[in-house]
């Protein structure tokens, strides 16, 4: 290793300077109050599971446009992407070097992010390295790595991962790389030098690369190639692999295990790589790209997946946020394609990231419109939507965007409007959108990577991977897992399960920019009580309607490891509590309408003994294995006593230490009528 040396790309150096020039072409219950309980809540970590931890529970299957389970309880996923790191080569296209760092992820994201779905990240180039012949040790290994985090409770979508189309494009002294088809595509494909020209960031090969653009081509229209194997279809190669992964992972993962598996991303960002004479994004996404999404839906079944979705993705230009890069697309003639397809999209703000078209920071309310699209899309195909990547690079001269950017982006996947008018038009706050951040990535900062097969630029920085940087997590001094933004923009209150249909839902984070605190969703002057209750702390509140399913199985909300549940207020119209007691049932009949419980697989997740933290830096300074008491993942069980389309709110708050009773129902009589006077709408019929 001694003739090797760190490198810095051209790229970066420019990046740093802020001189993004050119960048014009960039890509990408009950009635009576509930009494605080004497004694403190002491969540079992034990991990027996409760009686509605059930493999149904773990099961999810699209329902018009939600993500419902066994019990009929609206899903919505919230996680990250594992990992960039398949695109590099150090580890052989895994997410991890092995199964113990995959467990020392699977922990971290769990207790420190609070994450219940991953999107993981597998590779055509090293699942079939060989024309015909899939490697199934490659598979093995991927499938020991992804139990890791379905044995820690996470559901999962693999994902075949490819950008730029393949690495083997791009030449020994490239300043860009690429991931996804093998060697020997390339090979017989026999596309030429790679040149991009002016390029200022990677995304810009997708359109200017000719070699990108012709290898990207050739795959849509399934060219034939002349290999070793003999001929074949280039297309038809990758779904041959697919299907042979897809049954692999079912054979070896037990019947519990393929239960938290949701569904497959059969092709990261697609596009056309070049339109043929007359064609335009719209005929090209109706005649070629579903077409294929046909296709590895029939693979899929023929795999043995018939009842899990496959998670398409439209052209990934079509919700562009910059005018001359959009193109119309979104499947927008693929007619209601749910309940066999999800609708699956990324969004980046490019304006932010190129440096010039949105020169400050964000604002309340700025991604309202770009997530709307997203709902409107999942309304008209009858199908969840899932936002499968979003993130802000945390690197160079665009860094200090991230805190807000990201916690506008989380702002706008749980409601579409505004915090400053989120109380008053809470009803039409729209569905909470899931979602799966990127990325997670524990190598972050500590690479080794052998750009393109070259040893003069062996790449340790950041992602190590075209220069980006967004990894939420990196590793301390010791090895072990920290947070690299502020735990309390990514450890959310979310809605995980709701017994019925989601209302409206929103969450004031108070995360931080710098030494300045964010807060955008304000109590209004006419809830005074509220106010006082939430302080100037944490709080989130929900609104559903129950459903027609099982009576007794609970809503859930996942609860941020900032919160100490000893202090944790809930007012609802199921009663008011400070310090919400474990989770007890007679039977199926809770003990306590609000109550408390370790997150499904949080035991496995290790609680507390992998000593996972949170930075002192950047992030918010408390422990996750001391954060009130311990680092189990914990979630808030409220169990309705009443009949299908009963109006319900529960606002969950770290505010005032020890609200008063008095005070807890004073706040109850305020929410209850603020809940009545908003026009909430009768149970949806999707």
């Amino acid at each position: 290793m001694a003739n090797r040396r760190a490198y810095r790309s051209p790229f970066r150096t420019r990046w740093s300077a802020g001189l993004l020039a050119g960048v014009a072409a960039l890509a990408a219950l009950y009635a009576a109050p509930v009494e605080a309980r004497a004694q403190a809540p002491a969540p079992d970590t034990a991990g027996a599971p409760l009686w509605f931890d059930t493999r149904g529970s773990a099961e999810v299957s699209p329902q018009g446009t939600r993500f419902v389970d066994g019990h009929g309880r609206e899903v919505v996923l919230r996680g990250f992407n594992v990992s960039g790191e398949v695109k590099l080569d150090e580890n052989g296209g895994l997410p991890f070097a092995g199964t113990a760092d995959a467990r020392k992820s699977a922990r971290a994201l769990r207790n420190l992010a609070g994450a219940d779905t991953v999107r993981f990240l597998l590779s055509w180039a090293y699942a079939e390295p060989r024309p015909g012949r899939v490697d199934t040790a490659y598979l093995a290994a991927a499938a020991e790595q992804m139990k890791e985090f379905l044995d820690a409770g996470l559901r999962v979508y693999p994902d075949f991962h490819q950008d730029l189309f393949s690495r083997h494009l791009f030449d020994r002294g490239s300043w860009y790389t690429g991931d996804g088809a093998p060697a020997w595509v390339v090979k017989a494909g026999g596309y030429g030098k790679e040149f991009c020209g002016i390029c200022v960031h990677w995304g810009q090969n997708i359109t200017q690369n000719k070699a990108v653009m012709n290898a990207s081509r050739d795959f849509w229209h399934n060219r034939t190639l002349a290999t070793d194997n003999g001929s074949l279809g280039v297309q038809d190669a990758f779904l041959d692999t697919a299907e042979k992964t897809m049954t692999y992972l079912r054979e070896h993962l037990t019947a519990g295990r393929f239960a938290r598996v949701v569904g497959f991303d059969p092709y990261n960002e697609p596009y056309a790589g070049t339109y043929e004479a007359g064609q335009n994004s719209r005929a090209w996404e109706r005649d070629l790209l579903w077409p294929f999404y046909e296709r590895f839906r029939a693979r899929m079944d023929a795999a043995g997946w018939q009842d899990k979705p496959a998670f398409v993705e439209p052209n990934l230009y079509w919700n562009s946020n910059l005018d001359f890069t959009r193109q119309e697309g979104g499947l927008l003639d693929s007619g209601k394609i749910g309940p066999r397809y999800v609708f699956n999209t990324h969004f980046y703000d490019q304006k932010a990231i190129s440096g010039i078209f949105m020169p400050g920071k964000a604002k309340d309310g700025q991604y309202g419109a770009d997530f709307q699209k997203t709902r409107d899309r999942s309304a008209a195909a009858d199908t969840p939507a899932v936002v499968g990547e979003f993130g802000h690079p945390l690197n160079g001269a665009i860094a200090g965007k991230a805190p807000t950017i990201l916690k506008a982006m989380y702002q706008a996947l749980e409601s579409r409007i505004p915090g400053r008018d989120w109380w008053d038009r809470a009803a039409e706050s729209g569905a909470v959108l899931s979602s799966t951040q990127w990325q997670w990535d524990i190598y972050s900062g500590r690479h080794h990577e052998v750009m393109n097969g070259n040893p003069d630029k062996v790449l340790t920085e950041a992602d190590a991977w075209n220069d980006e940087d967004l990894s939420s997590v990196g590793l301390d001094e010791s090895g072990e897992p920290v947070l690299r933004q502020d735990a309390r923009l990514l450890d959310r209150l979310h809605p995980s399960a709701v017994a019925g249909r989601a209302l409206a839902f929103t969450y004031e984070d108070r995360s931080r920019d710098a030494g300045t605190t964010l807060t955008w969703n304000r109590i209004p002057d006419d809830l005074p009580n509220v106010a006082r209750l939430v302080g100037s702390g944490q709080y989130g509140i929900l609104v559903w309607r129950s459903g027609d399913g099982p009576a007794e199985v609970p809503t859930e909300l996942h609860v941020p490891h900032t919160f100490d549940p000893a202090t944790t207020t809930v007012v609802s119209d199921f009663g008011t509590v400070t310090g919400p007691p474990r989770y007890t049932a007679d039977g199926r009949t809770a003990d306590h309408p609000v109550a408390i419980a370790p997150e499904p697989g949080a035991a496995a997740a290790g609680v507390g003994a992998s000593g996972v933290r949170t930075s002192g830096g950047t992030a918010s300074g408390i422990r996750a294995d001391t954060a009130g008491g311990d680092a189990t993942a914990r979630r808030l069980l409220l169990s309705a006593p009443h009949g299908p389309g009963t109006l319900h709110y529960a606002l969950v708050s770290d505010g005032t230490t020890h609200p008063s009773p008095e005070l807890r129902a004073a706040a109850q009589r305020e929410l209850t009528d603020w809940a009545a006077r908003s026009g909430f709408p009768a149970l949806p019929t999707n």
